[in-house]
């Protein structure tokens, strides 16, 4: 099928420039984009990163997943790309592009250090968006792309909540 994933909002580049911004990521979407895998036969190829960077995917639905029996005749979960192709469509305030940017390209041990606090912050029960705004002092788009780009966060309506597969 020939789905194509419509832009609109700028936070939304976040999960697509976060998709390849490693070798292995970028290759685990190759893999995917080129037929039906088993998380067996990524970690067989690409190890515990390689499932890590399928979780990524999966919660930022750019994959998805159906059950296949595999060579041991148990059901394994498959993944494959969701999208044929991108159509990117956006305008925004050059702040807010930076604040999008920044999110994406942040060094890893900075962006864990907000990440955390994030997760600490919404506990269990999730967290109204403009509240955790307010503490990180941060904007709505700076927030919505950091978001964006955990692995352990999502956003429920306007609550932020911790991720669960």
């Amino acid at each position: 099928m020939n789905r194509i994933k419509v832009v609109s909002e700028i936070a939304e580049l976040v999960p697509i420039l976060r998709a390849v911004d490693t070798e292995i990521k970028r290759e685990v979407f190759r893999e995917v984009t080129a037929d039906w895998r088993t998380a067996k036969q990524i970690e067989e190829k690409f190890g515990a990163t390689g499932l890590e960077a399928l979780r990524f995917f999966e919660k930022m639905k750019l994959v998805e997943t159906k059950w296949q029996t595999g060579a041991t005749a148990s059901p394994e979960k498959a993944y494959h790309a969701f999208y044929a192709s991108f159509h990117i469509n956006a305008t925004t305030p050059v702040q807010e592009i930076s604040d999008v940017l920044y999110a994406a390209i942040m060094p890893e041990k900075d962006y864990l250090k907000i990440e955390t606090k994030v997760f600490d912050m919404v506990g269990p029960d999730g967290k109204f968006a403009g509240d955790v705004a307010d503490a990180l002092k941060v904007s709505q788009t700076m927030l919505k792309a950091l978001v964006k780009r955990s692995t352990r966060l999502d956003f429920r309506g306007h609550r932020i909540m911790r991720f669960e597969d």
